[in-house]
């Protein structure tokens, strides 16, 4: 035991893990600040939290670890150390995010509904993906993205995959490359659509399930839920958190087929499954938020602070992305996340006419 705290102890306690974690922090801010302008909003924090880390790469390769091999490597581990301990904290706490007792009897109705857009979703873009020749691993980040919840899906699926060390930063590029796909395909479909519906001649509690149902971000379907009014925002909320929720299940199934079909993790002979427990914690903090009254009444604080170490693990995967890998391997995702977004559409408005 004495050795394994001393072990992380020493990777911890260092200056490069002080100046990482930071320069993520503040990073973390501004997108929490910016995303409250018009613009903004439609990317999240999250994805601005990405761009800026992606960013301030450059000056810290050519300032901080210019002509030192220990700032480099310390820099890499400790941008990798916060985007992965850091993702399972804040999906954990984006748990009180979830009001189960509204998802329970005002959005009944959506919970099947979220559970077959999200199941039809990952499998069409996975397979569009795959005969696009994208590799399992991108294909099913993207995939879960584009079906479930965009950035926070990305994030917390990429912990459902067990990789080997060497990997690894393959796996943090990929996970790059899937977040900018949705959250191009987001803010493209958030403006399509608040164009578009009142062409359909839906109703204000039609345009808001539609919305929930086809956006990839929550910050998507709040920003044309809230072009429609009322109505049509308290359903697009509904709906949404109803997929969010289903983020739990295709991260334990995800979990459980990527280690019987694709290649495991071996550590001393044992298989490694990447379960995804941090998700059981994410269950346990929905269901104390919805049902503990203190909880409830500090919720909204502490979504903030679960969407301040997300940002965090965001800007942590900017710093350590390879441009080289995103350009050479990234299009081919993006395509498949482009059609199945514009038959998503076109489903999650059939679905609003007939069940609503």
């Amino acid at each position: 035991m004495r050795e394994f705290c001393m072990k992380w102890w020493n990777r911890i306690a260092t200056i490069d893990m002080l100046f990482i974690a930071v320069v993520t922090l503040i990073l973390s801010f501004v997108g929490s600040w910016l995303k409250r302008f018009p613009g903004f909003s439609l990317l999240g924090a999250l994805i601005l939290a990405l761009i800026f880390g992606m960013i301030v790469q450059f000056p810290i390769r050519s300032i901080y670890v210019k002509n030192s091999a220990k700032h480099a490597a310390g820099v890499k581990d400790a941008a990798g150390l916060i985007s992965n301990k850091l993702l399972r904290l804040g999906i954990i706490l984006l748990g009180f995010k979830l009001d189960l007792q509204v998802l329970f009897t005002q959005g009944v109705k959506c919970l099947p509904i979220a559970a077959v857009v999200v199941t039809l979703t990952i499998v069409v873009t996975y397979l569009l993906a795959r005969a696009f020749k994208v590799s399992p691993m991108l294909a099913i980040l993207t995939a879960g993205g584009t079906g479930i919840c965009g950035a926070a899906a990305v994030m917390g699926l990429s912990g459902a995959i067990a990789v080997d060390e060497s990997q690894q930063e393959e796996k943090e590029d990929y996970v790059v490359m899937a977040v900018a796909t949705v959250a191009i395909m987001g803010t493209v479909f958030a403006l399509i659509e608040i164009a578009v519906f009142p062409l359909f001649g839906m109703t204000p509690t039609q345009q808001g399930v539609a919305a929930g149902a086809t956006l990839h971000e929550i910050a998507h379907a709040v920003a044309v839920g809230g072009a429609f009014g009322g109505a049509a925002l308290n359903m697009a909320t509904i709906m949404k958190l109803s997929r969010v929720l289903m983020l739990v299940f295709a991260a334990i199934i995800i979990a459980i087929w990527w280690d019987k079909t694709k290649a495991t993790v071996s550590t001393g002979g044992k298989r490694k499954v990447a379960f995804p427990y941090f998700m059981l914690g994410f269950i346990a903090v929905s269901i104390l938020g919805t049902y503990v009254p203190f909880l409830n009444g500090i919720a909204p604080t502490l979504v903030d602070i679960a969407y301040i170490v997300l940002g965090m693990a965001m800007a942590a995967l900017g710093i350590n992305v390879n441009f080289r890998a995103i350009a050479a391997k990234g299009m081919p995702a993006f395509a498949a996340s482009f059609i199945t977004s514009v038959l998503l559409m076109f489903f999650g408005v059939g679905i609003a006419f007939l069940l609503f």
